[in-house]
Formats: structure tokens, C-alpha cells, sequence
């Protein structure tokens, strides 16, 4: 058994299947999902090749998505699982609309958001790391490997 409940692994699968798209379109790949009351409400992965737009990022396209779908700026009764941790702008974003959890997969030692600390997020905000996190961890080196 995993230290880890079945549903975050799950949803996070779903965060690793938008990862892979975007590593299909040559994108960072970096996945998306926004689970609300246990009902997928937004799935995304980055974009910013394809919209040549430095803040088009997985979870700032979720978090649009998912305010249009229920109609609300603030989702506290949601969950994000994304499949890598969020920068500093992505967890700005998060505690603007108030996100209830943050389940991420691998840490981001360089532009991830806990090395500021998680002031930036709302207070109630629920954090859980490491979900996945080898899947997206080598993911990632996998496309940065072909990069380079």
C-alpha cells in the first residue's frame, strides 16, 4: 500500500497523461488537473510554445478552466494535482483563488514555490508532495535529455 491515498494517485495519472501531451507538442511537460467534490472540473498541460506566452502554464490554464466551469473565482473546495511543482507565479495564482489542496508529483529545487515558502498560498491551502514523483520526475529529464 502506498503512503499515498489511491484517489491522489489516481487523479495524479490524469496529471501525467496531460504531462505526456504536452510532451508530444514539445512542451515542457508539465500536467494538470483540477478535481472538485470528486468530479474532474479542468484538465490542462503547458502551453507557452504553442501560445508563445510565458504564462501559459498548466495550472494558470487549469485554474481558468475550472472558475468557468463552476462559475467561481475561488476554488477552496478543489483540489489541483499537478505533476510538478508550481512556480511562484502558479502558487500566487493558487492562493488568489484560494485552492483547497495542492498534490504535486516532483519537487522543483530551482523554481519551485517551497523554496519561498508557502506564505504565497491561502493559509487553509493543504499541501501533499511526491504523488507520482518519479513518473514526472523522469519525464522531465527525458525531455530535457532530448534537448540538450
Amino acid at each position: 500500500m502506498s503512503i499515498f491515498d489511491n484517489e491522489d494517485e489516481y487523479y495524479m495519472q490524469q496529471a501525467l497523461r496531460e504531462a505526456r501531451a504536452a510532451y508530444d507538442e514539445d512542451e515542457i511537460p508539465i500536467g494538470a488537473v483540477i478535481v472538485c467534490d470528486g468530479h474532474v472540473v479542468a484538465r490542462a498541460h503547458n502551453n507557452t510554445e504553442r501560445l508563445h506566452d510565458v504564462t501559459a502554464h498548466a495550472e494558470m490554464i487549469a485554474f481558468t478552466a475550472a472558475a468557468n466551469t463552476l462559475g467561481s473565482k475561488y476554488l477552496n473546495n478543489c483540489t489541483l494535482y499537478v505533476t510538478v511543482e508550481p512556480c511562484a507565479m502558479c502558487a500566487g495564482a493558487a492562493g488568489w483563488e484560494q485552492i483547497g489542496r495542492i498534490v504535486y508529483g516532483a519537487s522543483d529545487e530551482k523554481r519551485g514555490f517551497e523554496r519561498l515558502g508557502r506564505g504565497m498560498l491561502h493559509p487553509k491551502t493543504e499541501v501533499v508532495k511526491g504523488v507520482l514523483a518519479e513518473e514526472s520526475e523522469e519525464l522531465m529529464k527525458k525531455f530535457f535529455k532530448a534537448k540538450r
